[in-house]
């Protein structure tokens, strides 16, 4: 825990989402004043005070739209949700006076009295966090500590740091956007998954969004360890030359002299100069190489922190898929229909045709993030029977699959339409792959509601 005295502390908060929400309170039982500011201006006060928990729903003051000077002059430090971008004229009005700008994942981390796993990367880091988890959790319940679900997914870390004590392990999956202003921030352990192409409309350049992958290693010394998948060469240069603290690499493609590594068809970890077969790759429910990549190193991150082999395995085992990651929904009439709509970049989603073994046909667009979708396409090989698709990006990708000697394409106006189409066209022995390689606004509010639809109409056409 970072000593501050939070009753001497203004602070703003920006954004009424689960970040902004879980911000309010842990500021609120710290003593501090609070000024929330919501920038939907089609928000009111009455349904934004709905949102807070009834004991504090009057402690902030709240401002709709933009926040008048006056307020500004008492603004001692700013919480900004991660949506919001810190381009915005008012976070540099704040840097000119001075005045601290943290991340939700900052804040928390103030309050913090345990451990703290950090994981991010472009792809993997939810399976991979998850999976931590459930490994953590269950040895935790069984050795008598707590562990929490925190960042990205879970609960806001905002929000669970209250329960945390000494013995406790958070486990986040945290985001670039959330790394972009961390300061003290400082995992026990902390994971990239790998870097590719992603949100360059929000970073600008590729440069400036790796930057931010690696600010979960800020402040870690060599008594921390970072786990670094060696097939990313972003990721091995920067494990090799820059990393503050103890590197441990993992590798699904070639066999390592120190790390986590796949021989033959079986997961291996190799540490100062002692091997040992860990489990076989098809002896967990997980399919996919991107998944061997997530086991290994959620391997590697809960054995650094004590947790025996076989408590590893058995929870690694048992583990199911993540839901919108390569999910497995039904199969009817012999095609069998996956939903992976989480893969909202290109690079996810060659994970997702990956792992396909049936003629597959290819539900993708969505919202264009100014992605190169080539290296996907030419991922294809030969497993897209049918490339269906749908959204702003779809003329985009038509252009770019055409050039790669993709001819079969349908392209739909509304999601029901894509479905439909796929069920009538798909026969026994095809697949049918919801991977769009695009976010899903415009259409969905975000993926899970893209994938819950899509699994929606596939459930209920299997009745």
């Amino acid at each position: 825990m970072i000593s501050r005295d939070w009753t001497k502390e203004t602070v703003l908060v920006i954004g009424t989402g689960i970040s902004g929400i879980g911000a309010v309170s842990l500021l609120a039982e710290a003593g501090a004043d609070i000024v929330l500011l919501e920038q939907n201006e089609t928000m009111t006060q009455e349904a934004i005070r709905a949102k807070l928990p009834e004991e504090i729903r009057m402690r902030p003051e709240i401002y709709i739209g933009i926040l008048p000077q006056e307020a500004k002059e008492r603004i001692t430090r700013v919480v900004p949700s991660p949506a919001v971008p810190l381009s915005q004229p008012l976070f540099e009005e704040m840097r000119k006076k001075g005045v601290p700008i943290d991340s939700e994942i900052e804040l928390s981390f103030a309050f913090e009295k345990g451990s703290l796993i950090a994981i991010t990367g472009t792809n993997g880091k939810t399976t991979t966090t998850s999976l931590v988890y459930a490994i953590v959790e269950a040895y935790g319940r069984k050795e008598g500590f707590s562990a929490f679900l925190v960042g990205n997914i879970g609960k806001s870390y905002a929000l669970a740091v209250s329960g945390t004590d000494e013995k406790s392990v958070s486990v986040g999956e945290i985001s670039s956007f959330q790394l972009e202003a961390v300061h003290d921030f400082h995992a026990r352990v902390a994971a990239i998954t790998n870097i590719t192409p992603d949100h360059l409309d929000r970073h600008g350049t590729m440069e400036e969004y790796i930057r931010a992958k690696k600010q979960v290693v800020l402040n870690q010394t060599k008594k921390d360890a970072c786990v670094l998948n060696y097939e990313d060469p972003v990721l091995r240069s920067f494990g090799k030359e820059e990393c503050p603290s103890r590197v441990i690499f993992f590798s699904s493609e070639r066999e390592l002299p120190e790390g986590y590594f796949v021989r033959g068809e079986q997961m291996v970890r190799r540490l100062s100069g002692e091997e040992k077969v860990l489990m076989g790759i098809h002896d967990m429910r997980l399919i996919g190489n991107c998944n061997v990549e997530n086991v290994l190193c959620a391997m590697a991150i809960c054995e650094e922190i004590g947790i025996p082999a076989e408590d590893i395995v058995e929870a690694v085992r048992d583990f199911p898929p993540v839901e919108h990651r390569i999910e497995y929904v039904a199969t009817l009439d012999g095609v069998d229909y996956y939903n992976d709509s989480k893969a909202t970049n290109p690079d996810a989603a060659i994970q997702g045709i990956r792992a396909m073994t049936k003629p597959t046909f290819l539900i993708a667009g969505g919202y264009d993030k100014h992605s190169d979708y080539e290296p996907w396409i030419r991922a294809f090989g030969n497993k897209v029977k049918d490339l269906v698709l749908l959204g702003e990006t779809a003329p985009f990708i038509e252009e770019a699959a055409r050039k790669e000697g993709i001819e079969t394409i349908h392209t739909f106006a509304t999601f029901e339409e894509c479905l439909a189409y796929c069920r009538r066209e798909a026969k026994d022995g095809d697949a049918v792959l919801l991977s769009p390689a695009c976010a899903s606004w415009g259409m969905f509010k975000n993926y899970e509601e893209r994938g819950k639809a899509f699994k929606a109409f596939v459930l209920e056409d299997s009745h």
